[in-house]
């Protein structure tokens, strides 16, 4: 079955194509994530990307708010549509090719981070059960905030909360805009991701330059965050010891009133169906955000906590491969 199935995918027209060439990208990041000896070769295209948006940035973030608005504009349109131009000619070049879909998807398998980021929070696990300074520098690898302010609980509450917004963005996200829009799609939300992980800041440096990468992020964004925090509540109907009901209530309740237009949908879906609190009150750069709490169960977290939070992930990353190759099948079925 599963051969007729590759028989009627990937010789064959849209939508059924790309779905199958989705999912073997999938398979091939959870398989080989990030290999640390080919990165350290040969760049990775999001940090070749990083690179020239660093440069730009530099020549461009100067003058009065109305020019680095203006500027900043401009540097995301041209990344954005360029990205997507180079994605589309990629694939248009690699679909004339004996085994092109192939190499799509190894290149689609690149821009997604499923393996990457749930060894990194594996990490953060293992080293926190060791010693708190050694979870204080793995975490630190991964988030944002001080990470010498933070204890035992803080640390593994961040860990678990990087987890889930990256779920979305990372993971939920690439798989979306590739399955509606190709490589060319991927390649254009990893620019706009990229962008404003660099310069989407409300600081003094970032507030006009980077505004219009905030937004443009917060839009396609809006749907994958909505539908990452669904799987999660769909994967805590299936992991033993998780709630799907608690997942449920706290998306519902708790996930509107994140300060991120969707970062709450998928920590208050992990932390429903965990018995967690998440989020709350937290520094970056010396200042304290004082979010609502995701949850309403346990703060102090542990590294035992992390492995059961990366156990629904699994689940999860399962149920959206799942659900991708039920498109598929029945994709292909409407076109043979």
């Amino acid at each position: 079955m599963l051969r007729r199935m590759l028989i009627a995918w990937l010789p064959g027209a849209a939508p059924a194509a790309p779905l199958a060439i989705l999912l073997l990208a999938l398979a091939l990041d959870a398989a080989l994530g990030d290999p640390g000896w080919l990165y350290r070769a040969v760049p990775h295209p999001v940090a070749l990307f990083g690179r020239a948006i660093a440069a730009a940035e530099r020549t461009l973030n100067r003058a009065g708010p109305a020019t680095r608005f203006r500027r900043g504009l401009g540097l995301t349109l041209l990344a954005v549509l360029g990205a997507a131009a180079l994605g589309r000619a990629l694939e248009a070049g690699l679909a004339g090719l004996p085994g092109g879909w192939a190499a799509e998807a190894l290149l689609a398998s690149t821009l997604i981070a499923g393996r990457g980021l749930h060894d990194h929070v594996a990490a953060v696990a293992r080293a926190l059960g060791e010693d708190l300074d050694a979870g204080r520098a793995a975490v630190g690898r991964i988030v944002g905030r001080d990470p010498a302010s933070l204890d035992e609980a803080g640390v593994a509450r961040a860990a678990a909360e990087s987890l889930a917004e990256n779920w979305s963005d990372g993971v939920v996200a690439p798989a979306v805009w590739f399955a509606l829009f190709g490589l060319a799609g991927l390649a254009a939300y990893k620019a706009v991701n990229t962008l404003d992980s660099m310069i989407g800041y409300r600081n003094a440096r970032y507030a006009d330059f980077g505004r219009a990468a905030a937004h443009l992020d917060d839009a396609v964004n809006w749907l994958p965050a909505r539908l990452a925090g669904l799987v999660f509540v769909a994967a805590a109907a299936l992991l033993p010891g998780a709630s799907a009901a608690g997942a449920w209530r706290a998306l519902r309740r708790d996930a509107p009133r994140h300060r991120s237009p969707n970062a709450g949908w998928q920590e208050a879906a992990l932390a429903g169906a965990l018995g967690f609190a998440l989020a709350g009150p937290r520094r970056y750069g010396g200042r304290t955000v004082d979010d609502h709490w995701m949850g309403d169960g346990r703060s102090d977290l542990t590294a035992a906590d992390l492995g059961r939070a990366l156990a629904l992930y699994r689940v999860a990353g399962l149920l959206l491969g799942l659900g991708v190759l039920v498109l598929a099948a029945a994709f292909s079925r409407q076109v043979t």
